[in-house]
């Protein structure tokens, strides 16, 4: 069955993952979902992860963040921006802040899948995937 959204659905993952407060969650690999997870790990969204092999399927097994006990969540909320039908672009001048700029933005730009962040320093805008905070 084709997927009209992965990257919607690798996030919803890691919510239902965050939620019921697994310690491992399985995505479906590609490039953009391992750029997207680069990001939760160097942001600390996300302890690490590992790209598995089995067989035709390569997976993304991500290990879950929490803090001193697991009701203590480190990702209070992910929501996908750009769907698609309706893709959501920001220019340099006008990317998001996401709560006051306590969160992140992850935005996939010509310099390839960055953090709101590293893109106004890069100053390039690009298409808005999502909020992390």
């Amino acid at each position: 069955m084709t997927m009209s959204d992965p990257i919607a659905d690798m996030l919803t993952r890691i919510r239902n993952a965050n939620t019921a407060k697994h310690d491992f969650v399985d995505v479906p690999a590609s490039k953009m979902k391992v750029a997207i997870t680069d990001i939760l790990v160097k942001e600390g969204y996300i302890k690490g992860y590992k790209v598995i092999e089995d067989g035709i399927m390569k997976n993304i097994r991500l290990e879950m963040k929490y803090g001193r006990d697991k009701n203590e969540k480190v990702i209070t909320g992910i929501k996908k921006i750009s769907k698609p039908g309706l893709r959501v672009y920001a220019g340099k001048d006008e990317l998001p802040k996401v709560l006051g700029g306590l969160g992140t933005a992850i935005i996939s730009t010509s310099k390839g899948v960055i953090t709101d962040k590293e893109a106004r320093k890069n100053s390039v805008g690009g298409e808005v995937i999502a909020f992390i905070w």
